[in-house]
C-alpha cells in the first residue's frame, strides 16, 4: 500500500512527516502546508482519486480543511476510500464525527496533546511504528514546544528542537532527523548543533530586545491588546512581551510580507483562538492566527498605525518599586500613584486627585492604570518630586485654612 501525508510545515507537521517516513519508507509521499494551501491540495487530490487507487491511504496532520473539503473527504470515504485526520486544535473537533477523524485537544487529563504525539500513538497502534526511546525522547520534544510546556518545565531543548529547523530547510532537517532517529538511542544535539543553536540563542534575544519597544496598545472589543509588528521568533517574541505586559490579554504579531496575523498569550482565562476565529483563523486557547484580512488590517495595522510604543517599566530604580507606594506616568505627563490606605485597600491618585476606584492588590491597581492611561512605572526622582509636590500642596490649603 502506498501512503499520502499531507501535513503543516511547522515543527509539529514536519514531525509527523518525519514519522511517516520512519513508519512507511519510500511507500510514503510527504507534503508539507501552509495553514491556506492545504485546501487546494486536497481539492485537487480528490479529482484525482478513483475508484481504482483506493489502494492508497491519505493522511492529513496538524491541519484540518474547510467546509467544501470536509464534503468531499467524506463522499470519498463513503465509496470505500482510506483517510485518516489527525489532529489536535479544538477548532477541529467536529471531525470526531467521522470515522475517518481523530482530534484530541489532551492525550490524558492535564496533558495537552501535539499531532506528533497523536499520529505516533497512532502508528504504534496498528503495528506501523515500533516504540523506540529516542524517538520517544524526540515526540516529547515536539510536544512540549507546540504546547508551550517546555517554558513551564524550562526544557530549552524543545525551544532549541524548533529553532534547528528554521536555521535549515525542511528537506535537510527532515532527513537528519530521519537518520538520527533510526541509528541513536537516545535524541541529543551533536556539538556543532550546540554552537549554532548558542548564536541562534542570543540573536533571538537581540531581536526581542528591538522589538519590545515597537510594541503598542489598543483596544479591540473588550480586549487590551498589544500589537507589534515582526517577521520572526513570533513564539518567544509573543512570549516575552506578555511577560513584560501581563495587563496585556494577548499579544498580535502582525508579518506584513506573508500577510499573517498571529497571537499569543500567557493568561489561562483568554483564548486567542476565539480572537483569530474572528477572522477566519484558529488555534489554540494560548497560540493561533489567521490571515490578515482587510478587517484584520483595518484593527491592527491602520487604526494603531499613529500610536506611540508603550514604555518599559523602569527596573533600577531604588525607591519607586512596586507593591508599595508607586509612582507612573504616561506620554500625556499625567502623573499617578499607587498607595494602600489604611483599610488596606489599594487607591490611585491621577495629578494629585484621588479616583474613586478601590482595588483589593496592588496589581489590579497597575493593571487599571496600564490598561486605562498605558502608563509605566517611573524612574525614582519622579516619585520624589510627586511627593514633594504633594506636601507642598497640603501646606498650602492648611495655610489658606488657618488665614
Amino acid at each position: 500500500m502506498r501512503y499520502i501525508l499531507l501535513t503543516h510545515n511547522d515543527l509539529d507537521g514536519v514531525s509527523c512527516g518525519i514519522l511517516a517516513k520512519l513508519a512507511f519508507g519510500e511507500f510514503v509521499d510527504v507534503h508539507y502546508h501552509s495553514v491556506n494551501s492545504l485546501d487546494y491540495h486536497i481539492e485537487q487530490l480528490m479529482k484525482e482519486q478513483t475508484d481504482r487507487n483506493f489502494s492508497c491511504k491519505i493522511y492529513i496532520t496538524d491541519l484540518s480543511v474547510n467546509k467544501d473539503n470536509e464534503m468531499r473527504l467524506k463522499k470519498y470515504a463513503q465509496r470505500g476510500g482510506l483517510i485518516q485526520l489527525i489532529d489536535h486544535h479544538k477548532t477541529a473537533l467536529h471531525f470526531n464525527e467521522y470515522e475517518w477523524g481523530d482530534v484530541s485537544v489532551e492525550e490524558s487529563i492535564g496533558k495537552l496533546a501535539s499531532a506528533t504525539s497523536l499520529f505516533y500513538s497512532h502508528l504504534q497502534k496498528q503495528n506501523l511504528l515500533k516504540e523506540r526511546s529516542s524517538l520517544s525522547e524526540y515526540v516529547e520534544l515536539v510536544r512540549q514546544y507546540d504546547t508551550w510546556e517546555w517554558e513551564r518545565k524550562k526544557n530549552i531543548h524543545a525551544k532549541h528542537l524548533n529553532d534547528l529547523l528554521f536555521l535549515q530547510s525542511i528537506e535537510e532537517f527532515e532527513q537528519s532527523m530521519v537518520e538520527r532517529l533510526t541509528i541513536e538511542e537516545s535524541f541529543s544535539f551533536n556539538e556543532f548543533e550546540e554552537k549554532l543553536l548558542n548564536i541562534e540563542d542570543k540573536k533571538t534575544e537581540r531581536y526581542i530586545k528591538r522589538k519590545k519597544r515597537e510594541l503598542v496598545q489598543t483596544f479591540i472589543g473588550d480586549k487590551c491588546i498589544g500589537v507589534v509588528h515582526a517577521e520572526s521568533y513570533h513564539s518567544e517574541l509573543g512570549n516575552e512581551l506578555g511577560k513584560e505586559h501581563p495587563h496585556l490579554d494577548c499579544i498580535a504579531i502582525v508579518n506584513m510580507g506573508n500577510k499573517k496575523l498571529g497571537f499569543r498569550t500567557i493568561h489561562d482565562h483568554i483564548d486567542v483562538s476565539e480572537i483569530a476565529a474572528q477572522y477566519g483563523g484558529g488555534g489554540h486557547a494560548k497560540a493561533a492566527g489567521c490571515s490578515l484580512t482587510p478587517e484584520g488590517y483595518h484593527e491592527f495595522v491602520d487604526k494603531t498605525f499613529s500610536l506611540k510604543s508603550l514604555r518599559m517599566d523602569h527596573s533600577h530604580n531604588k525607591m519607586n518599586l512596586k507593591q508599595q507606594c508607586a509612582h507612573y506616568e504616561n506620554f500625556d505627563k499625567k502623573r499617578f500613584l499607587l498607595y494602600k490606605n489604611k483599610e488596606n485597600k489599594w487607591k490611585v491618585e491621577k495629578d494629585h486627585h484621588l479616583l474613586p476606584d478601590d482595588f483589593s492588590t496592588f496589581e489590579e491597581a497597575e493593571r487599571f492604570i496600564k490598561r486605562t492611561y498605558s502608563a509605566y512605572l517611573s524612574k525614582d526622582d519622579m516619585l520624589i518630586q510627586y511627593l514633594i509636590d504633594s506636601n507642598d500642596s497640603k501646606q498650602k490649603k492648611q495655610t489658606k485654612s488657618k488665614a
